[in-house]
């Protein structure tokens, strides 16, 4: 199924966990889906989070697959094979945290770690067809992870349960305290952005069997944040990657990409700065009004596998999600489906460091609707 990476055993915990392979485990390489980094040597340390995980209830299971260097959005890998898609294999699985999601979906394990630069969690997430968390940013040590200098990027869980969620959440964020009850009923607005009409008329039929209070929200900077967005990462990868591209051992997809993104100039990064601001004082001053904003995870349906080919069209995929890397702000895809079936995410975001207050909205959703 393309999943795992490799196969472990680390550990001897009741809960089992994979990790996507852009996290360091002490004596095991970190190839991070590329034939780049096959000659690197295993890592020295155990990432923190890996450490959090083996003095728990865990044990590790496997190192899974990602998009090659955590650059891309489908999860198609053709050095070491594209993630199957567990529930819709036909689809995509979603990148960059592929086979973390995948793993999930396919009940290898209770949960999975993934990272999340642009996307990376709540995509796969909603592709897959399970519940995905980007924490805060900064609530979970990134010690470990690859690359190792990043202002987006978190390291999050995969679960089928928003209670195995806070389960990971309690696990690798050591300052994580469940909210079992919420002292009242969650104000919610929905963000006004582009999406297809089926995916948004399914999110309103999901939220309308919650009755709760819904209003529609503008965001003027919300397409700015996007690019913003897109050119912090491209910066950083190419500072991050710039000596692999002389390997020639990468993808053709993701070297032609990261040479674009050597083009990225300064200037470019100082104005998302400036972006980066006003957006999180626009995502700031509407979570004052409301206790949280929820919106499509995906603007359309996952594409096939076959289709989905040239990365760089379908970059649109993320256009959702990046901007909340940009605010740091905590975001969870709840999985929902059509009527038909097809896969369908709905993102929802709460306050900078309410992550607890997000999972319990999360719940309160989900036995609203059922």
């Amino acid at each position: 199924m393309n999943i795992i990476a490799k196969e472990l055993q680390l550990g001897s915990g009741k809960l089992t966990v994979m990790v996507k392979d852009s996290i360091d485990i002490k004596g095991f390489q970190t190839l991070a889906g590329s034939r780049a980094l096959e000659k690197s040597e295993p890592a020295q340390h155990n990432a923190t989070v890996i450490d959090l995980l083996l003095a728990h209830d865990c044990t590790i299971m496997a190192k899974t697959n990602l998009h090659e260097l955590a650059f891309g959005i489908t999860g198609i890998n053709h050095a070491f094979g594209t993630a199957i898609n567990p529930h819709y294999p036909n689809l995509i699985p979603g990148g960059s945290s592929s086979g973390s999601a995948a793993a999930v979906a396919a009940k290898l394990a209770d949960f999975t770690l993934g990272t999340d630069t642009g996307g990376s969690i709540r995509m796969p997430a909603a592709c897959c067809g399970v519940y995905g968390l980007k924490p805060t940013f900064g609530r979970v040590s990134r010690q470990g992870v690859h690359p190792a200098q990043s202002s987006l990027d978190c390291v999050g869980p995969f679960a089928n349960s928003v209670e195995m969620i806070e389960t990971a959440m309690q696990i690798i964020d050591p300052t994580f305290q469940t909210v079992d009850t919420l002292d009242h009923l969650p104000k919610i607005a929905y963000l006004n952005v582009n999406a297809d009409c089926e995916i948004h008329e399914c999110i309103e039929n999901f939220l309308q069997k919650s009755n709760l209070s819904v209003t529609h929200v503008d965001v003027p900077s919300f397409q700015a944040a996007f690019q913003a967005g897109m050119h912090i990462i491209n910066y950083e990868n190419w500072q991050a990657y710039a000596d692999l591209t002389q390997t020639g051992l990468i993808g053709a997809d993701v070297q032609g990409r990261l040479l674009k993104a050597a083009e990225t100039t300064v200037e470019q990064v100082q104005q998302a700065e400036q972006v980066k601001v006003q957006f999180t004082q626009e995502i700031d001053a509407l979570l004052e009004q409301s206790d949280v904003l929820v919106l499509p995870t995906l603007p359309q349906f996952p594409p096939k596998v076959a289709d989905a080919e040239n990365t760089v069209a379908f970059l649109n995929l993320t256009a959702l999600v990046r901007p909340f890397n940009l605010s740091g702000h905590p975001a969870m895809n709840i999985p929902l489906h059509t009527t038909t079936g097809q896969p369908v995410g709905l993102q929802i975001v709460a306050k900078h460091h309410m992550d607890e207050k997000l999972c319990a909205t999360a719940k309160l959703l989900m036995q609203a609707a059922h």
